[in-house]
């Protein structure tokens, strides 16, 4: 199966090569550029053929062929022949978005090899006759609930990755959490952002429970580094950072947006339990007697909107998955009990 991707050269890339700006703006790499340059007009500059050593120059249109690989199949995980059908929010020939629903992964992991949402991409693609590689960019935890994006190709892959990297593609939460906000003036507010930076690590007594440390030096600067040196005796601290926003509080319970600068594992579940306010239904961070609340499906955390620059047309996208039944529901039980 072949590909073909166009784009403009853009100013800064004047006086680079052909094989330069490929590498650079696609994120292609030397096997990819090689496999093009020895089919016939596979890279073409302003529509003739061209090597990969030719200059380029602002605004020249460069094509190249991407070949797929023999191995680039949508078998990568196995497929489930008898899942539940996909909610497809958005799909063409180089992504896919899906809303997630609570209480399945996002890939195989451990023990769920042929249960996870990638298993029923996978067996979506079997179905329509595509052949293409499953690639989840980012995933959600098995409770939460929302937009999975999917690239169909490994370029589209690598550059929805790079914008992932970079804080180019986005994604922006909802949750439910315990406690008010009230008692804080600032953080009350339904119009102003705040920030946690706690470094996280992971606990020594718990293989999957994360914790924040709350009492960092406050001078470091997350955007700096990925992690922070080990302490002595420590595991390592990763730098986390999660912007979030009170849209309603009241005295049981509160409703927040969140936004990531960082993608920890459990970000959002630890750094809203390290301020007193864990999420509604979270077994692993939250009160015990939060979770005997009928019509709790999971935690109470869904990513409602993702925005990206798409891979081959350059164009800003954004896509908004709905809020599940129940916790459309639970919203709605809990404001009648407010």
């Amino acid at each position: 199966m072949e590909k073909y991707i166009t784009f403009a050269v853009e100013e800064h890339m004047t006086g680079q090569t052909v094989e330069k700006v490929l590498r650079t703006a696609l994120g292609l790499t030397k096997k990819q550029i090689s496999r093009a340059k020895f089919q016939a007009n596979g890279i073409r500059k302003n529509d003739v053929q061209c090597r990969t050593t030719d200059i380029v120059q602002t605004s020249d249109q460069i094509m190249i062929c991407i070949e797929a690989a023999k191995n680039d199949l949508n078998h990568l995980v196995s497929f489930c022949e008898d899942a539940h059908p996909l909610e497809i929010l958005y799909e063409d020939e180089d992504i896919l978005a899906v809303n997630k629903p609570a209480g399945i992964l996002t890939h195989p992991s451990g023990a769920h090899y042929a249960d996870t949402l990638s298993n029923q991409v996978s067996g979506y693609f079997h179905k329509k006759k595509v052949s293409c590689r499953v690639h989840p960019i980012g995933r959600l935890d098995k409770e939460t609930s929302g937009i999975v994006l999917f690239a169909k190709n490994q370029v589209s892959a690598q550059r929805l990755q790079a914008q992932r990297e970079s804080g180019i593609l986005h994604k922006q939460y909802i949750a439910i959490v315990m406690g008010s906000f009230s008692d804080d003036t600032s953080a009350s507010s339904n119009t102003a952002w705040h920030t946690v930076c706690f470094p996280i690590r992971k606990t020594a007594d718990h293989p999957l429970r994360m914790e924040a440390i709350t009492d960092f030096d406050s001078s470091f600067v997350p955007e700096s580094a990925d992690f922070v040196t080990p302490l002595v005796g420590m595991t390592t601290l990763l730098s986390a950072v999660t912007h979030y926003q009170v849209l309603y509080s009241s005295p049981d319970w509160s409703i927040v947006t969140l936004k990531l600068d960082t993608g920890r594992t459990h970000q959002i579940r630890v750094h809203m339990a390290s301020l007193g306010h864990p999420l509604l239904g979270d077994e692993l961070y939250g009160n015990p007697k939060n979770l005997a609340m009928k019509g709790l499906q999971g935690q109470t955390l869904h990513a409602m909107v993702i925005g990206f620059v798409h891979p081959s047309t350059h164009e800003y996208m954004e896509f908004e998955a709905p809020l599940p039944e129940y916790f459309q529901n639970l919203l709605l039980k809990l404001s009648k009990q407010s």
